[in-house]
């Protein structure tokens, strides 16, 4: 790869469009399998996407000579550090095909969005606007937006499930409360492992055991 394609953006570079297709993505398996598609569909369709992603990415890291001539896609999508291994592309799909194999419906949608909205949004935010450090690459700011994306996520999309089953309103604003503490201070550990496999699978957990605490039907 040439130094004029080769990608160059880094883990604290805004970088726009690569969050936007983070969400994009994110927002589009969430709202498939929220309103059309049963379990064992979207288990089949997503898991035949991963496939592909997989052989995507091995024919970009092993045939440079190929993936030169995507320049807008490495400017604008891909990292300089994954110039010569797999993007998190890999691990995200990873991450939404587990969430949605291990999960109840209700939490792997409040995974899977947690995933599409919060992380990329706390990104932007900290980056953009984040003046109070926690750490080197976390924020109060950040932090804060994934707090509040978080608690929303998680009540909407139980409010939504609510239509079904019947759920107080106050177990709910628990709920999404102490969903939001946990799956925020989890963001902030400085983990080796891809977040794009981590929160999601946390969010889910962290769901699935609050909903028995609570009480909450899935």
């Amino acid at each position: 790869m040439t130094n004029d394609t080769a990608p160059t953006a880094t883990r604290k570079s805004l970088q726009i469009p690569r969050r936007l297709f983070h969400c994009s993505m994110g927002l589009s398996v969430g709202l498939v399998y929220q309103f059309l598609l049963t379990h064992s569909r979207a288990i089949y369709i997503l898991g035949f996407c991963a496939c592909i992603v997989y052989i995507l990415e091995q024919v970009r890291v092993n045939y440079p000579e190929l993936s030169s001539k995507i320049k807008l896609i490495n400017k604008y999508i891909f990292r300089a550090e994954e110039q010569l291994k797999e993007s998190a592309g890999v691990p995200y799909v990873m991450g939404l095909l587990l969430t949605l194999i291990s999960f109840p419906k209700v939490v792997a949608l409040v995974a899977i969005y947690t995933l599409a909205v919060a992380d990329p949004l706390s990104a932007i935010i900290g980056i953009r606007f984040g003046k109070k450090k926690i750490s080197e690459n976390k924020s109060f700011e950040g932090s804060g937006a994934f707090f509040l994306s978080s608690f929303i996520i998680t009540f909407l999309v139980f409010f939504w499930w609510s239509s079904y089953l019947e759920i107080m309103l106050g177990p709910l604003l628990l709920l999404s409360f102490l969903v939001a503490i946990c799956t925020t201070l989890f963001e902030l550990i400085p983990l080796r492992i891809d977040d794009n496999l981590t929160i999601p699978l946390f969010t889910a957990g962290t769901t699935l055991l609050l909903c028995g605490l609570l009480g909450v039907p899935l």
